[in-house]
Parts: C-alpha cells; structure tokens; sequence
C-alpha cells in the first residue's frame, strides 16, 4: 500500500486537480493506494472542494476547524499512515504538497526506488527548470549551511527542502516509536521538511535521490515562500539540533542508477469514479 500523505491549507484552487492528477499517476502506475488529506482550518473553499472527492476516490481527509499549521498536519499524516499499515516493511507513505509545487508525475520513480531496497527517497529541484531563481538560489544554499549534518546515510549535498520525499513506514515507524507522544516536528515550512529528512535518516540503511524532471508548475496564488526566512528557519532548526544526528546503518552511493542521499476526518474506500467530479478546480494548470 502506498500512502500519500496531502497537507493543505487555503489550496481550493489546485487541490482537487492535484488529487485527481494522483488518481490518473495510479492508473498507469499499477500500485494499491490511499490518499490520507488534511485540511487546516482553510477559509477559501477547500472543504466544499474536497467533498466530492471523498466520495470519489479512496482518500481519508481530516480537518481541523483550528489551525494548527504545516509540521503538525504533516506529523498527523504520517503518524494516521503508520497506525493503518499491516505490512510497514512493504508499504510506504508519500508527502506531496496540494499546490503543485510538487508534481505527481515524480511519484512513481521514488516508489521504485523504495521498491528496490531504499528506505528513503527524494527529489531533488536544486537543477529543476521553471522555478523561480530566488528559490533555486536557497536550495543551493542550504546544503552549505547543512554541511555539519551530514552523516553515513546523507553523506553529500543534496536537496534539503525538498517537500516530496516517500518513506519505508517500517523506518518511520521507527522514528515515531522512539518519539512516542512527543513531537517528531517543530519547524515549519522548509525547515520542517529539511527537520523530517534528518529525523528519517538517522534511522534509514539506505536513502536514494532523484533529480525531478517535471518542470515546476505556475502557481495560482502568491507564494508564500521567503527566500530569506526559509534559509534562517532551516539554519536554525539545525542548529538547535546541536550537530550531526546519528548515521545510519549503511552509506548511499550517488548518481541515477545507484544509491544516494539525496516538504511541506471523513473517509471514505469508495472505487474512483470515471471522470472527474465536478469542482472549482476543473481547470487545468
């Protein structure tokens, strides 16, 4: 089973393409999945989207009438995957951000890679063509503002930011149990996501990278990134971590073909319907 986890907050105007999007990757990409959605306390409309695909596909969503901000929707994603799994050496749990930022078109390589022995695997957008430059500029950054993190697992530079990443719940799993009613989270933003990479690895044998190659999307709202922020936010996370975390029980390799190190209810089982629901989101980006 493939898990993917979806945070949203005021995303009404990509979410419910994003979600069909992920039913159409599965399509062609024959694997099990559940899609697991929280929304967080949004006020544009959000909910009134996602109900028809509730009822649509096989999706789970959770919403907060408080907001309670990016880490904690995230942990109570991956903490709702690991309690549903039967088989956390087999399944695994995908992030994907619901404003397109990330591409659903990237997911299926990572699974292979889990497939394959990885425990962690995630896409790199330092190199990725359409986003904007400020944003490629603090993705380059961060890996020197990192360097005292590296460790056996996460050995080289790599992509800390990036949001999509799919994890072995057996490794999470891991992760959760030796935090037990703590918080695995307390960033936000980038820095939750470079805090959830360093939290993972310390108990990953193995963590691969992928470049992406779906371009970055435009985005249909402004963008609540500031480059500067985000570079401060992650610097501090890690600092308050007091050093490198543990290594892992084995080292990647790097490059495509081998390993390497490489963000941000109701339920409902029904089948997918046909097409898509109708939704203010029936445009495409």
């Amino acid at each position: 089973m493939i898990y993917v986890l979806v945070p949203a907050h005021n995303e009404a105007a990509t979410v419910g393409l994003l979600l069909w999007k992920v039913r159409q990757v599965f399509t062609s990409f024959a694997r099990e999945y559940q899609l697991l959605v929280v929304n967080d306390a949004s006020t544009d409309g959000t909910d009134d989207v996602l109900a028809p695909y509730a009822r649509a596909l096989p999706l789970t969503l959770i919403t907060h009438r408080e907001r309670r901000g990016y880490a904690r929707s995230v942990e109570e994603l991956l903490r709702l995957a690991a309690s549903r799994t039967d088989r956390p050496r087999r399944d695994l749990a995908v992030l994907l951000q619901a404003d397109f930022s990330d591409s659903p078109d990237d997911i299926p390589e990572l699974v292979k890679r889990i497939e394959s022995g990885a425990d962690l695997a995630l896409s790199d957008y330092r190199r990725r063509s359409g986003q904007p430059r400020r944003e490629a500029v603090v993705r380059r950054l961060l890996p020197v503002l990192l360097r005292g993190h590296r460790n056996g697992v996460l050995d080289r530079p790599l992509d800390w930011a990036c949001s999509l990443k799919a994890m072995r719940l057996v490794t999470l799993a891991r992760v959760l149990s030796e935090r037990g009613s703590r918080n695995v989270l307390h960033a936000e933003g980038w820095a939750a996501d470079a805090e959830l990479l360093l939290e993972v690895s310390r108990h990953a044998r193995r963590v691969e990278v992928v470049a992406a190659q779906s371009p970055a999307s435009p985005r249909r709202r402004p963008s609540r990134f500031r480059p500067l922020r985000a570079a401060w936010a992650v610097w501090t996370m890690a600092r308050g971590r007091g050093g490198a975390p543990p290594a892992g029980r084995a080292a990647a390799g790097a490059g495509a073909g081998r390993s390497a190190p490489s963000r941000r209810g109701r339920r409902s089982g029904q089948r997918p319907a046909a097409g898509p629901p109708h939704s203010r989101t029936a445009s495409s980006r």
